[in-house]
């Protein structure tokens, strides 16, 4: 970050959280009568009783409702523009997202296409897509169930052109949700490895957001508040998934790490991942990311010295004397998380799709390039392939 910064700030999306907050959502403002209410494809939803909790308090406030049920955990463009024919034939108002990340990024793109002609990847900006302008949206509803993405505070979306191989994130001003509601209650029932994955996520948004050379100051306090508590309760929501406290802490973190893409960016860590993800589905984001991490950091650990430093402080609550601190923290968080040890062959992955996954991430996520803390080299990125590789 410059010494004298120049920055913006706008989170229009209005917050409501805490444990029982799902309450509000049956007397707050909505934007409208009709919604389109996207779940995943799993049954996590039906299951815990999240979705009728949702359909019970929109009944109460006199919104009708429709369910589209198909989202996958890396979602694809089929399935945003079927969700937004059903929006225009059924003269939805808003539509709300409910689940992780993907069903609520999914919702943000349904809340693109339900207003704007042609194909999604006509308004994507990198691979193949098109880069239009949106001049319009549908207002947007978000309710995580997970606590990683952040995206109920940031306008960012990730969809997978399943045809074309390309996973790419999008969003503008108009894709921040209306209203968000963050009750760490509904996310009690996330299984270990899923909770490890998805905190993770946070934590990466979070650790990039600060070294990645648009950082502000504002960013920089979400960002650091975000480290110390995934640092510190992360492994305790993952040992005891029903501890309140602990989901509380990390749906917080998250929700920071959220604000920190909104008002700085992730690096070309996630360009990276993105690229794995985008040619092999069944990789959870968060593993990937983890796996990749420790090679990643380790590229720039000489170009951010100070900033690594004050992370390692913020992790550890002690005082720092070399950036390798702060490797030496997220290794030790990943050990005490039982995922230190994600080997990406066992999703498919071979050494030799190491160059196409260069190539994918240039050309798909490219401007993520672009806020490294310097540019980093083809030599360097095959090297973090490598080093992460099992």
């Amino acid at each position: 970050m410059k010494a004298n910064p120049v920055f913006s700030l706008y989170i229009p999306t209005k917050l409501v959280f805490g444990c029982e907050e799902i309450k509000k959502l049956s007397s707050e403002k909505l934007p409208g009568k009709k919604a389109l209410v996207v779940i995943s494809s799993g049954t996590s939803m039906r299951k815990y009783g999240y979705l009728e909790r949702v359909l019970a308090q929109l009944r109460l406030n006199n919104v009708e409702t429709l369910v589209y049920d198909k989202i996958l955990p890396n979602p694809i463009k089929e399935h945003v523009m079927e969700a937004a024919a059903i929006c225009r034939e059924e003269k939805c108002d808003f539509v709300v997202g409910l689940g992780g990340g993907s069903s609520i990024d999914s919702a943000k793109s349904i809340a693109v296409m339900a207003c704007n002609d042609g194909d999604y990847w006509d308004y994507v900006s990198g691979g193949s897509g098109k880069g239009r302008p949106v001049t319009k949206a549908l207002p947007i509803i978000a309710i995580p169930t997970t606590a990683g993405t952040g995206t109920e505070m940031d306008p960012w979306t990730v969809i997978t052109h399943e045809t074309a191989q390309e996973k790419i994130g999008f969003g503008c001003q108009l894709t921040f949700p209306t209203l968000s509601i963050v009750d760490p209650e509904l996310m009690v029932s996330i299984p270990p490895h899923l909770t490890a994955y998805q905190g993770f996520d946070a934590f990466f948004h979070a650790a990039e957001g600060f070294i990645a050379n648009c950082a502000t100051p504002i960013s920089d306090l979400y960002a650091l508040e975000a480290i110390r508590l995934i640092y510190k309760y992360l492994p305790v929501a993952v040992a005891d998934g029903k501890n309140l406290k602990a989901r509380a802490k990390i749906a917080w973190a998250s929700t920071l790490a959220g604000m920190v893409e909104a008002t700085s960016s992730c690096t070309s860590e996630h360009s990276l991942e993105h690229a794995m993800s985008a040619y092999y589905p069944q990789l959870p984001h968060g593993a990937g990311l983890i796996a990749l991490s420790e090679a990643y950091f380790e590229t720039f650990r000489h170009d951010c010295t100070k900033r690594y430093m004050k992370m390692a402080e913020m992790m550890t609550q002690k005082k720092s004397n070399r950036p390798s601190d702060f490797i030496d923290a997220l290794i030790t968080l990943q050990k005490e998380c039982k995922v230190h040890s994600i080997k990406l062959s066992e999703f498919g992955i071979q050494s030799e799709d190491f160059p196409k996954f260069l190539q994918n991430a240039r050309d798909t996520m490219g401007g993520l390039f672009t806020l490294d803390p310097r540019p980093i080299t083809d030599e360097e990125i095959l090297h973090i392939f490598k080093n992460s590789y099992k």
